[in-house]
């Protein structure tokens, strides 16, 4: 029997990761969890894991399992010694690099949903061990044939506040942030779906994906549409499929998946889809859009300044719209590409302690 390392098994990816991974038969060699503790321990009952790994020390004596460890150096640790050849890093945040790296280090292919790694430290990394399980770049792959592609495209939902008047994005509040018209997450990628962060990251990921090329956003409001492709010749493909991540976690499993995953989508019930053009004005990140995509090592300070000021956001120290200003001035300020792993670590550093 095939088994896997799931690193964030109580987010919603890592709960998807294992309804496939039950479905197929797949074991779970180590499980990797936040604070949640009480999912935690209903997932180590039905799945059975080798290693599981906690956060803190203070919930290591709640977890049922005689094989429990914490922190970070625990993760990089139970990834060394896994038997298993696929990590699925489901982490949030930058905490998700060290991994990766890991990860690839040891032979391993990385089924990768944790952003911050290829937006980090993407020029570091080898993405032919790489198979990514966000729905947009799953898309991507998925539509990609021998033929000269123009340009790729993603697709962003507008976040809480596609329909709210201007006026009143300075007085967002958290609890504003957290209403996604489309989909139930972790309040960290809520807000990054609000500021249009998210889809930066996600177009900065595609690049090193992907490669060099031309890379678009918009929005279609119904997270129907995953991603696009315009080809030369002037035709474009879009991949249709029900939002849920089990589909790209199904591939990653097994790339020569022939089971039915998802019911189709049915064109008539749907009946229309609405396109949107990503305003600046709405997103003010946006406007770095171009020339990050030129600069993709410096994804690494937009990152950084992106946590802390949701660090500062949630503590009522800033607005909501402070964030993308917050963002866009430690960019226009650190403009020097890291050279190496190491660097990229400084710069997380200097950049946050800056913000």
């Amino acid at each position: 029997m095939s088994s896997i390392v799931l690193l964030g098994s109580t987010g919603s990816i890592g709960v998807n990761t294992l309804i496939v991974a039950k479905k197929f038969n797949i074991a779970i060699e180590v499980l990797v969890c936040g604070k949640n503790i009480e999912l935690l321990n209903q997932q180590i009952q039905e799945h059975h894991p080798k290693v599981v790994i906690v956060a803190d020390k203070k919930d290591v004596a709640s977890v049922n399992h005689c094989c429990v460890s914490y922190g970070s150096e625990a993760i990089l640790e139970a990834i060394e010694n896994a038997q298993s050849k696929l990590v699925v890093n489901a982490l949030v945040g930058f905490l998700g690099l060290r991994p990766t790296l890991k990860s690839i280090e040891c032979g391993k292919r990385v089924a990768l949903a944790n952003k911050e790694s290829l937006v980090a430290g993407g020029s570091f990394i080898d993405t032919s061990k790489i198979q990514p399980i966000d729905s947009e770049h799953f898309g991507l792959w998925y539509l990609l044939q021998d033929r000269p592609v123009s340009k790729m495209i993603i697709t962003a939902s507008g976040g809480a506040f596609r329909d709210w008047p201007l006026e009143r994005l300075a007085h967002a509040t958290l609890a504003d942030t957290q209403k996604h018209p489309n989909w139930s997450m972790g309040q960290k990628i809520t807000i990054d779906s609000a500021t249009m962060v998210n889809k930066m990251f996600e177009l900065l990921e595609a690049r090193w994906l992907f490669g060099q090329g031309e890379y678009d956003a918009i929005i279609e409001t119904k997270s129907l549409i995953h991603a696009l492709i315009d080809f030369k010749d002037g035709s474009t493909t879009a991949h249709f499929a029900h939002a849920s991540m089990q589909l790209p976690i199904a591939y990653a499993l097994d790339k020569q998946m022939d089971e039915k995953i998802l019911d189709h989508v049915n064109l008539l019930e749907i009946g229309s889809l609405d396109f949107r053009k990503i305003e600046k004005d709405r997103y003010p990140i946006w406007e770095i859009k171009e020339d990050l995509l030129k600069n993709p090592e410096l994804g690494i300070v937009i990152n950084a300044a992106n946590e802390a000021a949701i660090e500062k956001f949630i503590a009522k120290e800033i607005g909501f719209m402070d964030i993308s200003k917050i963002i866009m001035d430690a960019y226009a300020k650190f403009r020097e590409k890291p050279q190496s792993i190491d660097d990229v670590f400084l710069l997380d550093k200097e950049v946050r302690e800056a913000v």
